[in-house]
């Protein structure tokens, strides 16, 4: 994997969706006001309309993350760095959304501080993603964003279509 600045200089900011179809995984890119907009995302998604399953990967520049699956009992969220809330309106929106609070932290601090993991964690547990799997990705900081949703992709065998989508190195 070769993320964190892509060919024009720029860090991987991307939305995808991955449907699975017959044993088959597909991934698409959402529109791209769901790269700033939580519920245009959440809609996106939900409006797939897949008999397998279906789920949504947004990263933002390549910092942190959010997965996103909308169930017939609401929507499962995955934020991978809480303390990203402290800057990003996006992350706050997440965690809003969790009913969790924005970290008390000075912006300034958010380099130094260890990030974690908020959401749900089993979010793909049925897709044979364990909640610990995901815990250890989340935590590995020695991977871009965008590295640790191909992680996550690969546990599902979608990281070829992942990597196709949003146009990542793999």
């Amino acid at each position: 994997m070769n993320a964190g600045v892509n060919d024009d200089g720029q860090t991987p900011t991307f939305a995808v969706a991955l449907t699975s179809q017959d044993g088959q995984w597909m991934s698409r890119i959402l529109p791209e006001r769901a790269m700033w907009d939580l519920d245009v995302a959440t809609r996106a998604v939900r409006d797939l309309r897949s008999e397998g399953p279906n789920f949504g990967m947004v990263c933002v520049d390549d910092d942190w993350f959010v997965l996103i699956r909308p169930t017939p009992r609401g929507t499962q969220l995955l934020l991978s760095d809480a303390t990203a809330a402290v800057v990003d309106d996006y992350a706050a929106e997440v965690l809003d959304e969790l009913d969790v609070d924005v970290p008390d932290m000075d912006p300034d601090e958010r380099a130094d501080a260890e990030p974690w993991p908020e959401g749900d964690l089993e979010i793909l547990e049925d897709l044979g993603v364990p909640s610990d799997v995901l815990a250890v990705i989340c935590d590995d900081d020695e991977l871009w964003a965008s590295e640790q949703l191909l992680r996550i992709a690969e546990e599902i065998n979608a990281d070829e279509e992942l990597a196709d989508v949003a146009q990542l190195d793999y």
